[in-house]
């Protein structure tokens, strides 16, 4: 069995390694000076890149910046609402709530057993009497 699971595990590790690389072509980098800037052309996002020990970095351009924290802002305030929604909705019924489902569903039992019974009163006519 782990033979199976190791083979499929390298079988595997290729593909995800594969799945988890980004799309090369997705961002454009240009040369400005001393710096970079990087385009995302999937989203338009722009971003301001430099070299550091042999890495780029890259930060949000200020005004991206301000929108991503206005968005955070906005979504932070939603999921606050739909906490506090939630929160209401948990009351529990009143009694006329409760009232009213009971008499719902005692109302389709009856109805239920009415079918049942006539099923029942079905087979009794349909069957023959037994004699010995």
């Amino acid at each position: 069995m782990k033979k199976i699971a190791l083979s499929l595990a390298v079988f595997l590790l290729p593909i995800a390694a594969y799945a988890a690389e980004p799309d090369a072509s997705r961002f454009q980098l240009e040369r400005i000076g001393d710096h970079f800037v990087r385009l995302d052309r999937q989203t338009g996002a722009m971003s301001l890149c430099e070299e550091k020990d042999g890495s780029l970095v890259c930060r949000m351009a200020a005004d991206e910046r301000a929108a991503y924290e206005d968005e955070l802002d906005r979504l932070s305030r939603r999921v606050t609402a739909l906490e506090n929604k939630s929160i209401v909705n948990k009351a529990l019924p009143s009694d006329a709530e409760i009232d009213r489902s009971i008499r719902i569903m005692e109302r389709w039992m009856r109805s239920f057993m009415g079918i049942v019974r006539e099923f029942q009163s079905e087979d009794q006519r349909n069957t023959l009497p037994q004699k010995t």
